[in-house]
């Protein structure tokens, strides 16, 4: 199966970082006649959540109704509408059925130009097959993501929390990043100009993964850690891997549940700042959907990382919470 997907449009640094590429420094005819040296641009941290099709988030996201037994924005249009106030999103619906091409491209069609779209591979290769003989179920996800374009951001692999990193696992998940690899760049067209590397993240669930072998493997392919907080802590190492970062916050302990604390968001800012450097990507996504939970801490987290110095992405002047 032969994968055909475009790289992002105008981009050296080639798709998985679609609205906020590392972009190429252009200088002035007079720069260049002084020999300035390059400007370093400035990449905002990207922020989202993990999906956006959430009915509890009417009133929190998008517009409720405003007469009693109206519906306000129809659930056709919330994509759009999150679009609008969000520049990047992680769909892990994917994970539990894999839209079709035409799906993903409809997607692309419906948002803006700088729009990027995290995409969480299968379980049927994660979950179900445990990372087994990838390269059938690599091609059928990077054929139906691939409908992305230029707006395809990086694929996350969730591996089991009862997937041991042992000899075989490790040898799988070698396997699959070859997969992804090779399927990727076996996607370019004759005469086309060499693509870029497709961007994955990785986010073992099982302790055993925190090896320095694990981390070489991660590292030799060019892979994310997926950073990790649940109930307001890091559950995996602080590694960075690639010269990109993902961080996946699950659930907080907030006074409302599963929101997070001020203080916790911004912890995660500092380290983020500490670790990356301005012109490095850092992809941020809330899964503590429940409440419209997800939508307040991202905007707090913008906050947060700006007191950092970072830019980051639009996020919706929505309340904050405690």
């Amino acid at each position: 199966m032969q994968v055909q997907c475009a790289p992002v449009p105008g981009s050296a640094a080639g798709a998985g970082h679609g609205r906020w590429p590392p972009l190429a420094y252009r200088a002035t005819a007079r720069q260049q006649r002084l020999r300035a040296p390059p400007i370093v641009i400035e990449v905002p941290v990207l922020i989202g959540t993990s999906g956006w099709q959430y009915p509890d988030w009417r009133g929190v996201l998008y517009p409720p109704g405003r007469d009693r037994g109206r519906r306000g924005l129809p659930q056709r249009l919330w994509l759009e509408h999150y679009a609008s106030r969000f520049a990047t999103v992680e769909n892990n619906n994917a994970f539990y059925r894999l839209p079709a091409r035409e799906t993903f491209e409809s997607w692309a069609e419906r948002t803006p130009p700088d729009f990027v779209m995290a995409v969480k591979a299968s379980r049927y290769l994660t979950h179900v097959r445990r990372l087994r003989d990838p390269a059938e179920p690599v091609a059928r996800l990077l054929g139906a993501a691939c409908g992305l374009g230029g707006k395809l951001g990086p694929i996350l692999l969730q591996l089991p929390p009862t997937l041991r990193a042992d000899e075989e696992a490790l040898s799988r998940l070698d396997q699959c990043l070859t997969a992804l690899r090779t399927t990727w760049e076996a996607g370019r067209s004759e005469g086309d100009e060499p693509r870029a590397g497709l961007r994955v993240a990785v986010e073992p669930r099982h302790d055993s993964w925190w090896t320095k072998r694990a981390r070489a493997l991660l590292a030799g392919h060019g892979a994310a850690l997926s950073w990790a907080d649940r109930l307001e802590r890091p559950v995996t190492p602080l590694w960075r891997t690639a010269s990109w970062g993902y961080l996946r916050l699950h659930e907080g302990a907030g006074s409302t549940w599963p929101g997070y604390h001020v203080s916790t968001l911004r912890a995660w800012a500092e380290r983020i700042a500490a670790r990356w450097p301005a012109s490095a990507d850092v992809y941020v996504y809330f899964n503590n959907d429940a409440g419209g939970a997800a939508v307040r801490d991202a905007a707090a987290f913008a906050g947060a990382a700006r007191e950092t110095g970072r830019q980051a992405s639009r996020v919706p002047g929505v309340p904050t919470g405690p």
